[in-house]
């Protein structure tokens, strides 16, 4: 078999390995020709002790898995067009190590191990050593267990190699294995080589919570493994990750520091070390930046700054030349009050060059420059393909032209921020007030960033593929046109919630943007120019080609993505022409679309693997029709469809006997798919589930709505049916203690659970069951019983809970916040609604979720203070969405912050109720009263204004 790849794979060449021991060379001498195609016929043993052999190599073989070869064979070496080279290494070592490249298998021995490491090393093959390592950890141990003389040189090479791809070895299932002395030696190595800090944190945490006794965890002594620990440094770690390692029983005291030395980092109005550090080491606060880095990231850590970032970008050494601090320390007082800076001095910051950086994650992080980041992105990480910078609101839209400019290899960028509540088709405005341009400096000195014109860029400067742009209400049709001009090579626009830009604007993208494959405008104009852009022949110039009886050569023939949910401007002559030819379309999002049966008919495309028709009009009849198509689908999400509704009769009567075209849509799902991921209401039933058995085996994600009837019996059979579920969300369901506990105790895989609005009642002893994996909790008008006691059970089970929503618990009480705050500290979303009398007494305890990014606090006391929005802005300092309720404003009302000072909210809501007598029961004693929503105002901002709103809904 070898002999005919080897034949296949084209030209040989002549290696004459000579063994670089010189006392061989005393032995037989005669010329012996081997080739690597007949590998399995090598008698290794005999040749080994040969001085010199020629072998017969495939040329392209060596190439694509050796490094050296490739550089010898490929680059502007005079080998390079020679027909023999020579190899001056340990013959056996050589030899093995080509018959693992022609494809014989791996036989490691103790003996073998290091020369093998080292031929594996010098020679670049990758495979090789990721093969070694993967069987060799408890030989490593052994060697160094047993004293072996050999490990005294192996064990620097060994850590050199593995602190270098520290992250591969923390990834794999052997790794607590690795014996805590080269543990120690690759974390202090100067090459250790992590995407993060939190990456680095997670590993020492996982060897030692397997190699530690439960007794010195607790004490915290008597184990000295346990100082590895201070090797983190922990200012560099993401807040939420930092919060959450409160609970860890031997992290705790470290996180503690941690998050203290983070928030004072965040809000810190200078960069001066001394007063952060306390005349301590800076390079606690350097990131760490190798040779080998290929990814940094940095998401999640407000303590980030562009001086930061500086002082990790310069040369190592242990003590900074006091002049330079200095600078860094005017560079940081310059960014407090300045959206613009000037020139950054390069001459007085020498950062260093990291070629092997690809991938850059600055997501959530509030301080940081993005603009000024991009400079020092620029200088030091010249191969950078990939930014992704969400959730930071600082960078101005016009600035990506810049971008695109000083990082040419740029080809993935995004700039994400949440979606504005305010979306024109789903909410009825009341009033709307003058948008308040925020006051940014347009100096003409800004040398930074200077703004150019996007008609001065070459269209050769752009390499973007992927742009992101969801949610960013500053992005108008001006910005579509530029991006259109700068990003000829564009795949992939992501504009979803993008409110200020128009139809006619995303048409022109379109037209010009031909590579075109995935497109996500969920939420905004898209309507009839964009279909006209898609359909039209991109071959032609006229617009007329939208007529025309061949559709091959139209954008929407060879589109891949395409979601427009929510668009309620695109009627349904135009969805029908458009999903006529979207012939090759894997991902189709039609959410709350003008969305007919006679749309889904037209439908002639075979490669669907998500499709999502919620609250839109069609049939089983006609979704049936999509899905025997198409037999690789795996999402399907019809929600709110009232027609899928069909009597239980008539599935009953079909249920024996079915004919290939059966009317029953989740008969066909059962019969023809293989589902990931599905979200069913009206119409769906215990027998739809049994049903559909066939097709859920390897779901992953199950949601239940309105409409929707599982039953107890249904519910208690999803976990025998989906054992791998890992989200779980229920509305409207029969549910009980019994059916929690069981879902609890057998989906193990299981990381969301949200029980809304169901029918019966549950208490602490559906969460009696520990569930480590759950991250995600929502318990809304189900548990109206929950006490305190029972909050403090579910802390005890579900400990490492991220985000929180409790609706209905109203006999919840201050003390609540303490357990809430004490059992989550690494929460980050956090909905409290309804819940009895949790805010009475003031926000004191919630305070202490420093990490939250996402907090809503409604009727849950009268007791908040005036300034509560400002406080919580200025403690959470990842805060990005809050919403009260002037119902609990013990002054009446709440205090606007304000968005120009360092906080990091997008999206406040307060919303306001009337106080209304109920009609039932008002003859008796006293008054009886409920609120009433009346209105909601809503305040958002971006990179150049803030808005105000008033809209009926409650949001």
């Amino acid at each position: 078999m070898a002999s005919n790849v080897d034949a296949a794979d084209g030209e040989t060449v002549i290696l004459i390995c000579i063994d670089s021991d010189g006392s061989s060379l005393d032995g037989d001498h005669e010329e012996i020709v081997i080739s690597t195609a007949e590998v399995s016929q090598w008698d290794l043993t005999s040749l080994a002790h040969r001085p010199i052999i020629k072998i017969k190599a495939n040329r392209q073989r060596l190439i694509q898995q050796s490094s050296y070869f490739h550089g010898l064979l490929c680059g502007s070496f005079s080998e390079s067009c020679f027909d023999s080279i020579s190899i001056h290494w340990d013959m056996e070592s050589l030899l093995s190590m080509l018959r693992f490249i022609s494809g014989f298998a791996l036989d490691l021995t103790s003996e073998n191990f290091v020369p093998l490491y080292e031929a594996a090393l010098f020679f670049g093959v990758e495979k090789l050593l990721l093969k070694i390592w993967s069987i060799s950890g408890s030989m490593v141990e052994r060697m160094i267990n047993m004293g072996y003389h050999a490990a005294i040189d192996f064990i620097p090479q060994v850590t050199d190699y593995l602190a270098r791809n520290f992250i591969w070895m923390a990834s794999r299932d052997s790794f607590h294995t690795v014996p805590f002395e080269l543990l120690l030696s690759c974390v202090k190595h100067p090459c250790l080589t992590v995407d993060s800090e939190k990456h680095l944190c997670d590993a020492i945490l996982l060897w030692l919570a397997a190699n530690t006794n439960l007794s010195d965890l607790l004490s915290f002594t008597g184990d000295v493994r346990l100082d590895i620990l201070t090797e983190i440094r922990t200012s560099l770690l993401s807040l939420p990750f930092a919060a959450g390692k409160r609970r860890c029983p031997f992290f705790s005291k470290f996180a503690e520091r941690s998050v203290v030395a983070i928030c004072s980092l965040s809000t810190s109005r200078s960069f001066n070390l001394a007063d952060i550090l306390g005349g301590g080491d800076c390079n606690q606060l350097r990131i760490r930046l190798t040779e080998y880095t290929k990814i940094l990231d940095l998401s999640g850590c407000p303590q980030i700054s562009l001086p930061l970032l500086l002082l990790s970008m310069l040369p190592s050494s242990s003590n900074l030349d006091q002049m330079l601090m200095k600078k860094l320390n005017q560079l940081s007082l310059k960014l407090e009050h300045h959206m613009d800076i000037p020139r950054i001095p390069w001459e007085i910051f020498p950062v260093l060059t990291f070629e092997a950086v690809q991938v850059v994650d600055v997501s959530n992080c509030p301080r940081l420059h993005l603009e000024a980041a991009i400079e020092c992105f620029s200088k030091s990480f010249p191969s950078l393909t990939t930014l992704k910078a969400a959730y930071i609101l600082n960078f101005r839209t016009m600035k990506l032209y810049q971008l695109l400019q000083r990082c040419p290899l740029l080809s993935d960028i995004d700039l994400t921020v949440d979606n504005t509540p305010v979306i024109p088709a789903k909410v009825s405005v009341i009033s709307s007030f003058p948008a308040v341009t925020l006051q940014i400096s347009t100096s003409s000195n800004d040398e930074t960033c200077p703004d150019v014109p996007a008609f001065h860029f070459s269209r050769q400067l752009s390499n973007i593929t992927k742009l992101i742009l969801e949610g960013r209400t500053d992005i108008y049709d001006s910005d579509l046109k530029n991006i259109a001009e700068c990003c000829p090579s564009l795949i992939c626009i992501n504009l979803n919630a993008c409110t200020s830009i128009t139809d006619s604007g995303i048409s022109i993208l379109v037209l010009k943007c031909v590579e075109l494959h995935s497109i996500f405008a969920c939420d905004t104009s898209f309507g009839h120019n964009c279909v006209l852009s898609l359909c039209r022949n991109i071959s032609r110039i006229d617009a007329v080609a939208m007529k025309m009886a061949d559709h091959t050569n139209s954008l929407a023939y060879k589109l891949q993505i395409l979601h427009i949910g929510g668009c309620k401007s695109i009627d349904e002559t135009s969805l029908l022409e458009l999903i006529s030819q979207t012939h090759g379309i894997r991902s189709l999002c039609l959410r709350e679309t003008q969305l007919l049966d006679n749309c889904l008919y037209k439908f002639s495309g075979s490669s669907l693997e998500m499709l999502d028709v919620s609250d839109t009009k069609v049939s089983c009849q006609a979704v049936g029709h999509v899905v025997r198509g198409n037999p690789h689908l795996k999402c399907l999400i019809a929600r709110g469809c009232r027609r899928l509704l069909q009597e239980e009769n008539d599935i009953l009567e079909n249920s024996n006997v079915l004919s290939y075209n059966c009317p029953v849509l989740y008969y066909e799902l059962g019969k023809f798919c293989n589902l990931e991921e599905i979200s069913l209401g009206w119409g769906f039933s215990f027998f739809s589930l049994e049903a559909l058995q066939p097709a859920i085996k390897m779901l992953r994600t199950f949601i239940v709505g309105l409409g929707g009837s599982l039953g107890e019996d249904g519910l208690r059979l999803v976990p025998t049916f989906c054992p791998r579920l890992e989200t779980l969300i229920l509305y409207f369901q029969v549910v009980s203690d019994s059916v929690v506990r069981n879902i609890l105790a057998t989906l193990k895989n299981l990381e969301v659970l949200a029980l809304c609005y169901c029918f019966g009642e549950i208490s602490s002893l559906s969460f009696q069951s520990s569930a480590p994996r759950l991250r995600k909790l929502k318990l809304e008008r189900v548990s109206t019983h929950m006490t305190n006691d029972d909050l403090l059970t579910l802390t005890q089970n579900c400990m490492n809970l991220t985000e929180l929503s409790l609706v209905g618990c109203r006999r919840l009480n201050s003390e609540s916040q303490d357990t809430i705050s004490n059992g989550w500290p690494g929460l980050i979303s956090l909905h409290l609604e309804d819940c009895g009398e949790v805010t009475a007494k003031g926000v004191t305890s919630l305070m202490n979720c420093q990490a939250l990014e996402d907090l809503l606090l409604r009727h849950n006391g009268l007791g908040m203070d005036r300034n509560f929005i400002i406080r919580a802005a200025s403690r959470m300092p990842l805060l990005r969405k809050v919403a009260v309720d002037v119902c609990d404003a013990k002054d009446g009302d709440f205090d606007l912050p304000d968005f120009l000072d360092r906080n990091f909210l997008r999206i406040v809501k307060i919303a306001r109720c009337n106080l209304k007598r109920r009609t039932l029961g008002s003859t008796k004693s006293g008054t009886c009263t409920t609120p009433v929503h009346v209105e909601t105002l809503i305040l958002t901002r971006d990179s150049k204004k803030l808005s105000r709103t008033v809209v009926k809904e409650r949001l």
